[in-house]
């Protein structure tokens, strides 16, 4: 899934940007310039959302921007937030699986060194239109 929401970013006196997301409650972070701010900001929403998804949890409704407010030094920009992107990057920890297939497959596939992990996932990817 993707979500857009609006941060605050302030800067701060050493250069780096405080960070922001109203509507994500404790969704706070900072960067060294304002790229690594908007990179880290879309990275913390998306990990903040990724765990509301997977606890079935309600997905707050994103601000309006026009509606949030700032003060002196502050600005806001919209951050892009992509749930499906976070897992790929950082949920890839292998899980085994028992499955049947029919033994003269099976013997088949086993003479030409097929790889069984490697044939379900790109099967299941392509399935799943996960490219």
């Amino acid at each position: 899934m993707k979500y857009v929401y609006p941060g605050i970013f302030t800067l701060l006196e050493n250069d780096e940007y405080d960070v922001r997301i109203p509507d994500l409650p404790g969704c706070i972070t900072c960067g060294e310039s304002l790229a690594q701010a908007i990179e880290m900001a879309s990275d913390a929403a998306s990990m903040w959302l990724c765990d509301s998804e997977e606890n079935n949890e309600e997905i707050p409704p994103p601000s309006s921007i026009a509606d949030v407010k700032v003060s002196q030094g502050q600005f806001v920009s919209l951050i892009l937030a992509d749930t499906d992107d976070y897992r790929k990057r950082f949920h890839n920890k292998a899980v085994k699986k028992t499955l049947s297939i029919p033994s003269w497959l099976n013997s088949k596939a086993e003479k030409e060194n097929i790889n069984f992990s490697k044939v379900l996932q790109d099967a299941l990817k392509e399935k799943l239109s996960i490219f």
